[in-house]
């Protein structure tokens, strides 16, 4: 019988992971589909081969490429000043001069109230605090449909960090759409009120490309498995060692760990791209598998950057049910989240049926902090938090080998998002799944 506890001491000192994670954040451009991407993919391959991760293969997935050109954002009119921004990954070049309008927090009910035909629009990376999260695709996707001609994309954290994020998945938006820092968004809002106008200009490409999925498997050879998986793209604004290298390299301590651990089924480790534009390497990998075969998903996306960890049981009650008894035995915190969402690597396999669950950390306050900006460095991370999590999500891992949770019912999953009023968000995003 293997002693447990010696597995998750060697953990404690092994600096696997954390090399990983270096590794990760010296590359250039792990934006999906280019070079910084294939390259993370073969490093983690190495990484899974080095744990002892059988059968470790390889394979890609068509999607459409964005490249980032010029971005130029300023006012025109009564006075000229020009800021700092970027473009928003799937924004098409163009140029736009209009008059701006300030929608808030860009909810749905404050684009309606403004009125935006024709308009620049500013809303804010927040949401209101009585509210669930509104997605930066949702409000982009509202605005496009009042008849916004584009779409500034204001930072809540102070710092000078115009933020990056897709403004649809896999595909070109309507209208132009450009990240600004916390500091422009204050100026912007006071020159909202004043007659005048501001000019948007983005230069940017799209082609078609690939983007790799790597995966092996560990345990005994059984008919179903659990798979446990991380996004290893990163927007190229900064090194992605909050998001997602964190995911990735507890993935690579969960596989090392797991390589020692009696387990009850077999278990497919899995490094996935393109999450950031569209959950395209997971798309990929949900198809290539039998999703049938596959008891539930574990998927690493936000473990391993602050203390707390965060266990999203997208209404699984035997998942939040094992997420609970992990803090109970560990006398660790692990925040238990039971509502879906569909913005993460979990959303094809959940979608077919597959109990799932995100494991994320808690920062203590509302947002992204400095993930999708240029701030999302190695710096950010502690090795401490990154061996914790890393040895919480092999334990958990490994009681869901011996653990058969119930199938997600379509029609359950479908009337949960309908009751957090996900519906009229993710129709305008273009990702409401049809019944």
């Amino acid at each position: 019988m293997v002693d447990v506890d010696a597995v998750l001491g060697r953990l404690w000192r092994d600096d696997e992971p954390w090399d990983v994670l270096s590794s990760l954040c010296e590359l250039d451009d792990r934006l999906a589909g280019h070079h910084g991407e294939a390259r993370a993919a073969d490093l983690v391959a190495g990484a899974f081969e080095t744990a002892g991760v059988a059968n470790v293969t390889e394979f890609a997935v068509p999607m459409t490429r964005w490249t980032r050109g010029r971005t130029e954002f300023g006012v025109v009119e009564p006075t000229p000043r020009t800021f700092e921004a970027i473009a928003l990954p799937y924004s098409p070049a163009g140029e736009v001069r209009a008059p701006l309008v300030d929608v808030g927090y860009g909810t749905p009910e404050e684009i309606d109230e403004a009125d935006v035909a024709g308009a620049v629009v500013v809303a804010s990376t927040d949401t209101p605090p009585d509210r669930r999260v509104v997605h930066r695709m949702e409000k982009y996707g509202h605005a496009v449909d009042a008849g916004a001609e584009a779409f500034v994309f204001a930072n809540h954290v102070p710092g000078q960090l115009p933020p990056t994020g897709s403004l649809r998945f896999d595909e070109g938006g309507a209208v132009p759409g450009i990240g600004v820092s916390y500091e422009t968004g204050e100026w912007l809002r006071r020159y909202a009120d004043r007659d005048g106008a501001v000019r948007v200009s983005v230069d940017a490409t799209s082609d078609e490309s690939e983007t790799p999925v790597v995966h092996g498997v560990l345990g005994p050879d059984t008919e179903e498995e659990v798979v446990v998986l991380a996004h290893l793209d990163a927007h190229d604004v900064g090194e992605g060692a909050l998001d997602n290298g964190c995911g990735v390299a507890v993935v690579v301590g969960v596989a090392r760990a797991l390589a020692e651990l009696d387990l009850g089924c077999r278990v497919r480790v899995a490094a996935v791209g393109g999450e950031e534009v569209g959950l395209v390497g997971s798309h990929g990998l949900a198809r290539e598998l039998d999703t049938a075969s596959v008891r539930a998903v574990v998927n690493v996306d936000g473990a391993g950057r602050h203390r707390d960890l965060v266990a999203f049981s997208h209404g699984s009650d035997d998942l939040e049910r094992l997420a609970e008894s992990l803090a109970d035995d560990t006398d660790h915190p692990v925040q238990v989240r039971p509502d879906p969402h569909p913005w993460s690597d979990h959303w094809p396999f959940l979608t077919a049926g597959v109990p799932a669950l995100q494991l994320h950390s808690d920062s203590g306050e509302r947002g992204r902090g400095v993930t999708h900006t240029r701030a999302d460095t190695l710096d950010k991370v502690d090795p401490r938090t990154l061996r914790s999590h890393a040895m919480l999500a092999s334990l958990l891992v490994q009681r869901l080998t011996e653990t058969e949770p119930d199938r997600v019912s379509r029609a359950d999953l479908l009337q949960a998002l309908r009751e957090r009023e996900y519906e009229p968000g993710m129709r305008a995003a273009g990702v409401w799944p049809e019944s």
